[in-house]
């Protein structure tokens, strides 16, 4: 069906826009309507006035700036539903969401994780783990080891850290430990399983003996050190409950914390070109290897989205890493307003 004639208020609003340098078609603002990103035209007025509303304006504007032509502006969106934080958006997010963390198994053509003790159910998750493997490619390096490729041609040395428990998150090994997880959760390979992994990878050995002790002590106390973190213990399974039964202005929150610390860790690593010595202080720090490394850096696109799920995920279902979190956004902030942190301000690994 044809398109109606632009409405005045669209026709406005189009005009407003371009006053401000942007690009907009009264068929993109009915597509962002549709979406929730923008309101009914009938919200875009002030009470009895003729006057758009400026938040309207400044959304429409900020709307043209991400959109391209043939491209969805992706998890972009998703910013704008936590924002407006209602039943509907909050809703929407949910979906979109839950979709990238699906994506895997859904390539894989698996549509339920087999769950049970059977053994039927266990030959059935070792199946799909190696579906989820097939023609997946490990790299020789990670984000480590790209930094340190790229600081390397500009002759600055970036040592590797010990606090790096993890040398290669691309590893081969890390991809098989990552679908056996994800499809069947540690009690498919236990806890000693997980500390075998942890050897090929290359971990440290005095942290694996560590970590070993401390669960040998949570056992003897009658406690699980692993409860807390839903894809570890239950796989896909338990990061899609995560996110389906989290409340709403909760999981809007964490949407808006984990974007606008990725926004922030964009910004660092900017600045960090032309000063190695905040790239030195970001690998220092503890939310290097707890964030940065595998869902910190949000592009755009379906990693994006993944990455981005991840991070909402472990914000949903660990309190102390969303306030390790906080804290790191807060350490960022202050050292972009200072372009030489010393050795002082340098977190402990």
């Amino acid at each position: 069906m044809a398109r109606s004639k632009p409405s005045a208020a669209e026709l406005a609003l189009v005009a407003e826009v371009e006053r401000q340098g942007g690009t907009v078609t009264p068929t993109q603002l009915e597509r962002w309507r549709q979406q929730a990103w923008l309101p009914r035209t009938r919200e875009w007025f002030s009470p009895g006035s003729s006057t758009l509303r400026p938040d309207v304006v400044l959304r429409a504007v900020q709307l043209a700036g991400y959109s391209r032509a043939g491209r969805s502006i992706g998890w972009v969106g998703w910013v704008f539903w936590a924002v407006d934080d209602t039943a509907d958006s909050a809703a929407r997010l949910r979906a979109a969401l839950l979709k990238p963390l699906r994506r895997p198994f859904t390539r894989a053509g698996i549509e339920q994780v087999p769950e049970g003790d059977s053994d039927a159910a266990f030959q059935a998750r070792q199946e799909a783990v190696a579906r989820l493997l097939q023609g997946r490619q490990s790299r020789r390096r990670d984000l480590d080891g790209t930094l340190r490729a790229a600081a390397a041609d500009a002759q600055v040395d970036l040592p590797r850290s010990p606090a790096h428990s993890i040398p290669n998150l691309r590893h081969r090994a890390m991809l098989e430990l990552g679908a056996q997880l994800g499809v069947g959760g540690v009690a498919d390979i236990g806890f000693e399983g997980l500390m075998e992994a942890a050897e090929r990878l290359g971990a440290d050995q005095a942290e694996i003996d560590r970590l070993r002790e401390t669960h040998r002590r949570a056992q003897l106390a009658g406690v699980d050190i692993l409860a807390d973190y839903p894809f570890i213990t239950q796989g896909l399974p338990g990061m899609l409950r995560a996110v389906e039964t989290a409340d709403d202005q909760l999981l809007c929150a964490a949407v808006r914390a984990c974007t606008a610390a990725s926004s922030t860790l964009w910004e660092v690593l900017k600045r960090a070109r032309d000063n190695p010595e905040l790239l030195l202080w970001l690998m220092s720090h503890v939310m290097w290897d707890k964030w940065v490394r595998h869902s910190g850096f949000v592009p755009d696109g379906v990693a994006g989205e993944a990455a981005l799920a991840l991070s909402t995920v472990y914000f949903l279902t660990d309190p102390d890493w969303a306030q390790d979190l906080g804290r790191f956004v807060q350490d960022m902030h202050t050292v972009l307003h200072d372009t030489h942190p010393s050795r002082a301000q340098r977190p402990s690994p």
